[in-house]
């Protein structure tokens, strides 16, 4: 090692900072790390984010101008792709910007993460891209078929974005490593994401003749799944999940939200009712109130132990609350 490479000092790219998983990721690598250097980026609002010494925020648009500029002045390390639209934005009129960030975006990151020599890109997906589906195995593996855009066009991006990191992961293995992250449900008081505003909301839809089992993972155990895929997880696609999992009504029970508790068959028109007093959730969110997407975790345990995790499934659910 060259006396240039050993003062070098470590630098992490982390997009979508103004998110609160990133938030909390970036506080414990600077915590571990204070010599190390986090550049956080997002095209929304930075005012609210928390000042961390060894942070600099920078708000910039997803652009490859933009982009291309910050990789030319900075030598990252590890870049963190942990920017996705809200599926709660479901209008018709975000599917091209979701697509912008989701696909386009994402192909620009990884072209610069090769082209200036990054080490490792790490990619936040979701389970959700297996989809809620009747014929689903029980604890689905990294390999099942992706099946969640056959059903809901809301998802057709994310799977997208998915399917375009693993190809590049496979295509380019031997000059970058790259790791997609699929984990399940996460929930918390700093991530305000669908599945926590659904716990959290006295009029989430709660129905009465489906009870599917769900599993959960606390915003600071995924942000310590995030931290260690640096330095322990090779090349590769892993769920990422606890080993504990959950019935949706006994979830609700925990967080003591009664819920609108309806039959199945009018869930979609109950929905259309909630829209207008925007209290409604995804439309792709209901299949998955009536059928279980559960995934196995084998894979990550390899790497990371049978159980590291600081949170059980009924802390995590109670932690959330708002």
């Amino acid at each position: 090692m060259s006396e240039l490479e050993e003062n070098k000092r470590t630098q992490i790219l982390i997009i979508g900072i103004a998110g609160g998983l990133a938030q909390i990721l970036a506080r414990i690598i600077l915590q571990d790390h204070p010599e190390w250097e986090v550049i956080g980026v997002d095209a929304r609002d930075l005012d609210h984010v928390e000042p961390i010494k060894g942070l600099t925020l920078l708000k910039m648009r997803y652009s490859r101008g933009n982009f291309e500029k910050i990789f030319r002045e900075n030598q990252f390390d590890y870049v963190y792709h942990l920017a996705r639209m809200s599926h709660s934005q479901v209008g018709n009129e975000n599917l091209s910007k979701r697509l912008e960030l989701s696909v386009m975006g994402t192909n620009r990151i990884l072209d610069l993460s090769l082209r200036f020599g990054v080490k490792k890109a790490i990619v936040l997906s979701t389970f959700h891209v297996y989809g809620a589906l009747a014929d689903n195995s029980i604890f689905l593996t990294e390999d099942a078929p992706l099946k969640a855009d056959m059903v809901y066009s809301q998802l057709r991006d994310v799977v997208e974005m998915d399917q375009i990191c693993v190809n590049w992961m496979y295509k380019y293995q031997s000059r970058m490593d790259t790791v997609v992250l699929r984990p399940c449900n996460i929930i918390g008081s700093k991530i305000q994401n669908t599945m926590t505003k659904y716990l959290n909301s006295s009029f989430a839809l709660k129905p009465i003749d489906y009870n599917p089992i769900f599993q959960f993972i606390h915003e600071f155990d995924m942000a310590q799944v995030l931290y260690r895929t640096i330095d322990e997880l090779p090349t590769g696609v892993y769920n990422v999940a606890t080993n504990e999992f959950i019935s949706l009504k006994d979830a609700i029970n925990i967080v003591s939200k009664k819920g609108i508790p309806f039959p199945m068959f009018i869930a979609g028109k109950l929905n259309n009712v909630l829209k207008y007093a925007k209290l409604d959730v995804p439309d792709y969110l209901i299949s998955y109130l009536k059928y279980s997407c559960l995934i196995s975790n084998d894979q990550l345990k390899k790497y990371l132990g049978e159980n590291f995790y600081r949170f059980s499934i009924k802390e995590s659910i109670k932690l959330s609350s708002i």
